[in-house]
């Protein structure tokens, strides 16, 4: 799995009938620093990930096994939303919900 962070939205009219009703997003990669690595991916959305989440994604057949990827035509596939992480006992990222606080 890969860090990355939602930068766009992808409409297609005319797909595959297996990506039929699938959100599709376009996602930057990031490095385990939290910085852009300056790569982009297209990626199926599994987990309701919107512009700005940081999310892992996965590629080739691992993105094709969360249930709402199964069996369909994807190379890249949103399996999470992320919450925070750390590196080394230092945090390098921590998701800020609406309102500022977490909720108790």
């Amino acid at each position: 799995m890969l860090l990355g962070r939602v930068a766009g939205t992808l409409v297609a009219s005319r797909k595959d009938e297996g990506l039929s009703g699938q959100k599709i997003l376009v996602v930057r990669e990031l490095g385990v620093d939290g910085k852009e690595t300056g790569g982009h991916v297209v990626a199926v959305d599994s987990v309701g990930a919107g512009v700005g989440d940081v999310v892992l994604w996965a590629s080739g057949s691992s993105a094709r096994q969360t249930e709402f990827t199964r069996d369909r035509p994807c190379d890249a596939a949103i399996m999470a939303i992320v919450d925070s992480w750390e590196v080394e006992g230092d945090e390098v990222y921590r998701k800020t919900p609406a309102g500022g606080e977490w909720a108790s």
